[in-house]
């Protein structure tokens, strides 16, 4: 294994050229990829539970809200 120390715009820079060297439908098929992989990729669940959530009520018994507009 190779180790090659660089900064983060010289990484970005060679990531970018490396896909741009690339012919399109392959850009195409790496980008499917990239999606496939994004599934995996480990996260935090923000899913609540609805008790959890608040329910906003627009109640229209306002003077201002009725009659003609």
């Amino acid at each position: 294994m190779k180790i090659k120390f660089q900064t983060k715009e010289e990484s970005n820079r060679e990531q970018r050229d490396a896909f741009l060297r690339l012919a399109p439908e392959d850009r195409f098929y790496a980008f499917l990829d990239l999606c496939e992989n994004l599934k995996r990729f480990p996260v935090n669940s923000t899913n609540k539970a609805p008790s959890d959530n608040f329910i906003i009520e627009i109640k229209t018994h306002d003077k201002n809200l009725e009659g003609k507009h």
